[in-house]
């Protein structure tokens, strides 16, 4: 196959020469390996307080019970969410520093393995927000609103059961003791308690690699399907990034084989990617989407993620875009969905780029897998698949060459367009309830609207002749924009990266509207009116311009709001 490679010049935290310390009432807590990359680099010190994994809703309990956040050293679990979430979750009440731990109750690690990972609030280089790295001299004085105020570092379950054995303060409110810490009680601390964290990592430039190989397609070459490894990890990162770039690399080989010897010719082209920096938060991937973004979801019309694809044995998840899902469940069946979210890797693909994108995994349903942690290991990763690793890794790649084949090769693409049709309607109807003055006419009309296209399009295939290659070209063509046009116009790329108004993250999401909604309700101080139906019209407006992109020309488009 074709082979190339990208370089981009980016900046990342790397431990500094003086190690990163925690101290708990004026005695230093053992130190660890571990750090958090893009942690604000400080010293800070305050009281301690337990909140459970840091999650908003963890946060709000603690509000309901007067307990004041602001000034205090966060202490949570690592699980459920990134550490960036949990870090920015803190950060929004004031707190002066995160320190995130691993507990026995999720974590099956030794009580001194040190945790690694990044808070960024966000994917790619944070200091070059909405353009790539590509020249290194050409960098302009920016950075990231997604990086955070504060400092935040890992400690081991060694480290909090030091501290967290000796937390005065209220008990916790119920479910939050339910960890494993030794002699720990769970209380919440009080202001006695007091912690001092300092990071010292450092701000260095690195140069870094992404690796691609094409297979040109036989008919169609100007359209490509993506699937991608990242193949850096903490670690030794088996099943981080060993399996994925493995599974990688037998697909290409296999796919090649077929064509060579079985007489197999895709219509469109595959692309395989192997990315640098994933680590520190997709960033090789997303420098590269922010590269060719003006081209990419014009011609790419899927990205398949091979990350973490392999972490246990009793259980089969998957995240995808709405697009995806009936191809998917055909594929595999008894497929547990879960929402797309800023640790998935597809996550940039489709919420930035606008590329319909599926991650799925074999994971295990009870423990947490050690990602991120020295313990990474062949060993591990057969310990937690019983044994079973490379059944499943063999299982996995007939998924995804499946998928692959199927989207590759049919005249039609696989990607139902009406599954959005239910999607939009779900978020309209958390929105019905509004005040009087607020009035979802205009929402209704562009849900209807996008309905009508969708099954316009659908009896168009019906009545079609799909051995018309020109015919079907042209129905491909306005299935591969409704992803794109899902993207919100109006905000910069550089401002708020996942513009996706359904499934990415921002004030332009159907969601923010949806908790702007409650605050207006609530009579809460943060409540705009004014702003909420400026947001409405914007997003009510990039659906019906998603509905127009797939109805396809401006003579079949339905424009009556």
């Amino acid at each position: 196959m074709s082979t190339w490679t990208d370089e981009h010049y980016v900046k990342i935290h790397e431990p500094g020469s003086s190690n990163n310390r925690v101290l708990f009432r004026g005695n230093v807590v053992e130190t660890t390996e571990g750090y958090l990359a893009y942690s604000a680099i400080k010293t800070v010190q305050g009281a301690a307080l337990y909140a459970h994994y840091g999650r908003a809703e963890d946060f709000r309990r603690l509000q309901d019970r007067n307990i004041d956040v602001n000034g205090k050293v966060v202490l949570v679990r690592a699980g459920l969410l990134s550490f960036a979430e949990k870090v920015a979750n803190a950060a929004s009440l004031n707190a002066s520093a995160v320190l995130i731990y691993p507990d026995p109750v999720n974590y099956s690690i030794k009580e001194d393995t040190a945790l690694f990972g990044h808070v960024h609030l966000g994917t790619g280089d944070p200091y070059t927000p909405g353009f790539p790295s590509f020249n290194h001299t050409q960098f302009p004085p920016a950075q990231s609103s997604g990086l955070p105020s504060i400092p935040a570092q890992t400690i081991t379950i060694k480290q909090a059961t030091a501290i967290m054995s000796k937390l005065g303060g209220r008990t916790s409110p119920d479910g939050w003791s339910d960890g494993m810490l030794r002699d720990t009680m769970y209380s919440l601390g009080d202001e006695g308690d007091i912690i001092t964290v300092e990071v010292n990592n450092v701000l260095i430039q690195k140069k870094i690699h992404n690796v691609f190989g094409v297979i040109k397609g036989y008919m169609d070459a100007d359209r490509y399907i993506v699937i991608g490894a990242q193949r850096d990890a903490w670690g030794p990162g088996y099943a981080r990034s060993t399996v994925g770039t493995s599974l990688l690399v037998e697909l290409a080989r296999t796919i090649t084989d077929m064509i060579k010897n079985d007489g197999f010719k895709p219509k469109r082209s595959i692309v395989f990617a192997s990315w640098s920096a994933g680590e520190f938060g997709s960033v090789g991937a997303t420098e590269w989407l922010e590269g060719y973004l003006t081209s990419l979801n014009m011609k790419m019309f899927s990205y398949i993620s091979l990350d973490e694809v392999i972490s246990g044995f009793d259980s089969f998840k998957a995240t995808a875009s709405p697009l995806l899902y009936e191809l998917l469940e055909s594929t595999m069946k008894q497929v547990i969905m879960e929402p797309m979210g800023l640790s998935h890797s597809a996550y940039p693909f489709q919420t930035f780029s606008g590329i319909p994108s599926i991650s799925f995994r074999f994971t295990s349903s009870s423990k947490s897998y050690p990602f991120g942690t020295i313990e990474d290991t062949d060993q591990t990763l057969e310990r937690y698949t019983s044994y079973n690793t490379l059944k499943l890794a063999k299982t996995a790649g007939e998924v995804v060459g499946l998928v692959t084949l199927r989207l590759v090769h049919d005249h039609l693409l696989k990607l139902n367009v009406a599954k959005y049709t239910s999607v939009i309607l779900y978020m309209v109807i958390c929105l019905f309830l509004t005040p009087k003055e607020l009035k979802l006419d205009w929402l209704l009309s562009a849900q209807g609207s996008y309905d009508r296209a969708a099954s316009a399009l659908i009896s168009a295939i019906r009545n079609s002749d799909l051995d018309d290659m020109e015919q079907c070209r042209i129905i491909n063509n306005r299935i591969m924009r409704v992803e794109g046009s899902l993207l919100s116009p109006y905000v910069s790329p550089r401002e708020s990266l996942f513009r996706h108004i359904l499934l990415g993250s921002g004030s332009h999401t159907l969601a923010a509207l949806v908790d702007h909604l409650e605050a207006i309700k609530g009579g809460h101080e943060s409540a705009d009116i004014d702003q909420f139906k400026n947001q409405f019209a914007l997003a009510t407006w990039t659906i019906q311009g998603c509905a127009n992109a797939l109805a396809g020309e401006v003579w079949d488009m339905d424009n009556e709001i």
